[in-house]
């Protein structure tokens, strides 16, 4: 690594590590909360339900309530702490303890409980505070028993504790509670698997294809800080997967298949939910360099186990190993691969085992798609290169990183330094492995996004395609170029391949519903916002997605209400003033638009990364010259929003001007409007 890029990164790395500080003092005093002993009883009531933390049961109304082990944690957590707002760091750190889990996995658990409490049919037991975490509301009784400890009857007039909470009044039941309770964990798996409440309505199996979901493997090493190594070769063996013949087998991605983590669902529920045939599932076990793999084969229909097997090889063979499985389980759906696909699943090459591991860990904090993970992840991939320089794979996590980097809000590495950098890593990667997907996505990525090379980005984007149908990240950018062409029919065709592969992806959700109102399909574009919302009440694209919706439908009020609940998110969201802005001008309230882009201008450190939503805003309010002054500003940016500037609504008052259609020229686009 130059000394340059050296001193960049060690910039970056700084900046990540004093946002680390404040975290590190909040998980001393999670750790410090979650030492106090136990209440004696560990028993509470609340509403209908009635919580044993010992026998780790909820019950309603006599009746068992399923959970997950993770889903029960986190509500122990609410109601012990009923009325006080929880922060997100503090509840991860409770229940994920030294584990790297973003807050994504924290809201699909709060979302299950929510469910599964009935949140919305009479009460609310969960609230959420905006930009900070979530507070249990409902009053809490804690049963206090003097004689729990010796095992004899629970009092029939049991003291208890109050909790300050919310204010229904508390429904209370009285039942021999040791004796139910056991006989409650001896049904427990009974229940659980003839339950049939859906959280994700079920995808439909694609047609011509196999479809399989590889589960995460489950981490057996005893350390929760290799759970990364397990998070890695899950990863791995899809994409080794779906590189086998992706015209006749479908895997499902990594972001999807990794929302069952932990999950108690049985495998036909899965198998609904996803739309697969197959399930394969196992364990990973690592003691120093040696790695032990466990897996097996299921078929979702019957719920047969048609094959499992125990693998166990020295570290440096991890990618031999991860072949072999999936050679065994191509053998196992019957499928035909052709000479050339045997013999590179025969002669994967050993692996430097240090160079491998920093691999993962930096793919496992890619995965988490925030600025201070990229920035940790790009240090990863370089230490994997600079043991191993032939590692085609890190250069292309190196790519995807730098890519992801540069179009961030707010860029520790500047999107002018960025870019070029992952361009530079992706054409490495290619150049020692040219089959890779992912690098010719990232190669397309900054060729569109950044260069606006509309040839070269095409031809990279139908590599990607072709190399690897089922990867849906390489899906969803060509989507944004066939948008970028006024071409949205095409645009769905590809946002619909990425659903299938990822059908439970928020970002995914939230850029098909996009491009269905450049469409002007505003209800169904509504309809797949709304879907990202309930899976996580806190997903800011799926409300900007709403908002756009709105706006275009001339729903004004509703557009500026779920803006609103972006900006109780994240203040300082410049899309979502940037939008807000122009809606006010086109409702005629002129003075509120122009506070609105002052105050974005104000608070500006750097006015580059804003300067394509100013513009939005002055063209809306119909402010020519200084709309076209700001589009200068994010042309010599290289704001990514161009590409699309013909489908954005708020720019269509600039269309009649001679500047607008010299600006496309400059860009490479063509003229259109949806």
């Amino acid at each position: 690594m130059s000394g340059a890029k050296s001193e960049m990164v060690k910039r970056a790395l700084a900046a990540y590590n004093a946002a680390k500080s404040r975290r590190a003092k909040i998980g001393a005093f999670v750790g410090a909360v979650s030492e106090m002993p136990d209440e004696p009883s560990h028993r509470y009531e609340f509403g209908p339900f009635y919580l044993d933390r010992g026998q780790r049961v909820l019950v309603r109304e006599g009746k068992l309530v399923p959970l997950t082990p993770k889903a029960f944690e986190i509500l122990s957590l609410l109601v012990q702490n009923a009325g006080r707002a929880l922060s997100k760091e503090e509840m991860i750190h409770h229940t994920w303890p030294d584990s790297f889990v973003d807050n994504s996995n924290l809201s699909q658990h709060v979302f299950q409980l929510r469910k599964a409490l009935g949140d919305g049919a009479g009460y609310s037991y969960i609230e959420t505070i905006p930009r900070r975490g979530y507070r249990f509301t409902q009053d809490v009784k804690r049963i206090d028993s003097s004689n729990h400890a010796t095992g004899e009857a629970v009092s029939a007039t049991p003291q208890t504790t109050h909790f300050s909470g919310a204010s229904p009044p508390v429904r209370r039941w009285k039942m021999p509670l040791l004796a139910v309770a056991t006989m409650l964990v001896g049904v427990v798996a009974v229940y659980a698997f003839f339950a049939r409440d859906r959280i994700w309505p079920p995808v439909p199996p694609s047609v011509g294809k196999v479809m399989l979901v590889v589960l995460p493997f489950e981490n057996l090493s005893g350390d929760p800080q290799e759970e990364y190594f397990s998070s890695g070769f899950t990863e791995e063996l899809i994409t080794q997967l779906g590189n086998l013949e992706p015209a006749r087998l479908g895997v499902i991605a990594r972001t999807s298949a990794t929302q069952y983590k932990d999950s108690h669902k049985d495998i036909r529920q899965i198998a609904k939910e996803l739309g697969v045939d197959y399930v394969l599932e196992g364990s990973v076990r690592r003691e120093g360099d040696r790695v032990r793999i466990s897996a097996q084969l299921i078929q979702a229909k019957d719920q047969t186990h048609l094959w499992a097997q125990d693998y166990d090889r020295n570290l440096r063979d991890i990618l031999g190993l991860q072949s072999n499985v999936a050679r065994d389980v191509a053998s196992q759906i019957r499928l035909q691969l052709t000479p050339e696909e045997n013999a590179r699943l025969a002669n994967a090459p050993p692996r430097d085992p240090e160079a491998y591991e920093q691999y993962l860990r930096g793919r496992y904090l890619w995965n988490k798609r925030n600025p201070e993970a990229y920035i940790k992840a790009i240090d990863y991939f370089q230490q994997a290169i600079a043991r191993d320089p032939g590692y085609a794979q890190a250069y292309a996590g190196l790519a995807d990183a730098y890519a992801l980097l540069g179009s961030s809000w707010s860029p520790s590495i500047p999107r002018s330094e960025a870019m070029p950098e992952a361009k530079e890593a992706a054409l490495k990667a290619l150049q020692l492995d040219d089959s890779l997907a992912e690098a010719h996505t990232s190669l397309a990525f900054v060729m569109m996004h950044f260069e606006w090379n509309w040839p070269g980005s095409e031809k990279e984007f139908k590599r990607a395609v072709d190399s690897d149908s089922n990867y849906a990240t390489a899906h969803e950018w060509y989507a944004y170029w066939f948008a970028s062409q006024g071409r949205i029919d095409e645009a769905l065709e590809q946002m619909e391949l990425a659903r299938k592969a990822d059908p439970l992806s928020l970002i995914i959700m939230a850029d098909t519903s996009e491009m269905l109102s450049y469409a002007g399909r505003l209800g169904a574009s509504e309809q797949e916002a709304r879907q990202a919302t309930e899976l996580d009440p806190n997903f800011v694209p799926a409300y900007l997605c709403l908002a756009h919706s709105y706006a275009g439908a001339k729903e004004y009020q509703a557009a500026i209400a779920n803006i609103d609940k972006i900006l109780a998110l994240d203040p300082d969201d410049t899309w979502a003033a940037s939008e807000l802005g122009a809606i006010y001008a086109f409702t005629g309230e002129k003075d509120k638009s122009e506070a609105v882009v002052n105050r974005m201008l104000n608070h500006a450190k750097n006015q580059g990364p804003i300067a394509f939503e100013v513009a939005q805003v002055y063209s809306a309010l119909g402010e020519k010259n200084r709309a076209f002054v700001w589009l200068e500003k994010a042309y010599e940016y290289r704001d990514g929003g161009l590409i699309l500037l013909n489908a954005r609504w708020e720019f269509r008052p600039l269309h009649n001007d001679p500047r607008y259609g010299d600006l496309l020229r400059r860009l490479g686009l063509p003229f259109h409007t949806p």
